[in-house]
């Protein structure tokens, strides 16, 4: 089986979920695309692929993104 990889991206104010070369969704916090990723690689994972969630840490200039 493949590779799935999901990372959390920042999205302007907001947060994205990186899968294959294509940011998914744009969600109002890190924590929430954070599960929607989560949910998707149990489906991968289920399937049998290994799967890598990457979330960055916070750094000053989150504060205004509120998470």
């Amino acid at each position: 089986m493949g590779l799935a990889q999901y990372a959390i991206v920042p999205v302007q104010d907001q947060w994205g979920v990186l899968h294959d070369g294509n940011i998914n969704g744009k969600y109002a916090t890190k924590e929430s695309a954070f599960e929607s990723a989560v949910a998707a690689a149990s489906l991968a994972l289920r399937q049998g692929h290994e799967v890598h969630v990457s979330v960055p840490g916070r750094e000053a200039s989150e504060n205004a993104l509120g998470s």
